[in-house]
């Protein structure tokens, strides 16, 4: 439907500011209200991203698609340094072609999650696809593992709504972070460590990885581990920050 107003020259100006105006508002609006209709009501579809920021609990997530170079010196660093309740997110896949590192993982006391199986972008998916690669991970890591996993970190970090709805029908909770490293992009160890220390907060979630992408992730934990250590935080798993709190939702762009 179209409207048409018309008013004298000399204020046509005036006019065109309070119509812009209006309809910058009603955007606004319109946005605010889908951003609480999705993200923030108390039944809706979530991706945890944050866990409540009391007490000085923070969560060590390691991503791991392939490879097997890297992940085992990277237990070797948390086992030494006394720290036993990361989450490993694992591909399903990656997890059956090294059955001896996910037994590691989970005699080292560290919670498993999921990536998937195929590690392929479930955003290009049918609901179908992405249901089927959820059960399936689901299916080979636990025979793996032994473990049922209820997190899921999609491949690359990328869903939409479709996918935390799919999830949520499959009682899987979306894992993203508040904290990206960047180790995947070796860019130094010290940035990596600066990454992760220098706007740490209670709750947050931090990102990394452990496959044989990642040179400098392992000569970089040490100091991470010591310098949050040092600042007063202690490390559990996701499910234990999560847990009987208000996590926080991640927004979808």
């Amino acid at each position: 439907m179209k409207f048409f107003c018309v008013v004298n020259g000399k204020k046509i100006k005036q006019y065109m500011v309070i119509v812009f105006s209006a309809f910058f508002a009603a955007c606004l609006a319109f946005i605010g209200q889908e951003q609480l209709t999705v993200f923030s009501t108390k039944d809706g579809p979530r991706a945890i991203y944050k866990g409540e920021d009391k007490g000085n609990k923070i969560a060590l997530t390691f991503d791991i698609s392939w490879g097997e170079k890297r992940a085992i010196p990277i237990l070797d660093v948390l086992k030494e340094n006394g720290i036993k309740n990361c989450t490993f997110f694992i591909s399903a896949a990656w997890a059956e072609r090294h059955p001896e590192v996910v037994e590691r993982i989970v005699k080292d006391g560290h919670e498993i999650g999921s990536l998937g199986y195929q590690f392929k972008n479930y955003t290009d998916w049918e609901n179908g696809q992405i249901r089927r690669d959820i059960l399936l991970s689901q299916e080979k890591i636990k025979k793996v593992s032994g473990k049922t996993t209820s997190l899921l970190r999609p491949p690359n970090g990328n869903f939409d709504k479709r996918v935390l709805k799919v999830a949520e029908s499959l009682h899987h909770t979306i894992v993203h972070w508040s904290i990206d490293t960047k180790d995947w992009q070796n860019p130094g160890v010290r940035t990596i460590i600066k990454n992760a220390t220098v706007d740490i907060h209670p709750g947050d979630i931090l990102l990394m990885h452990a496959s044989d992408s990642v040179k400098q992730t392992e000569r970089a934990l040490p100091t991470i581990i010591d310098t949050l250590k040092k600042e007063g935080y202690s490390f559990v798993s996701v499910s234990e920050l999560i847990a009987n709190t208000k996590a926080q939702s991640e927004e979808i762009r």
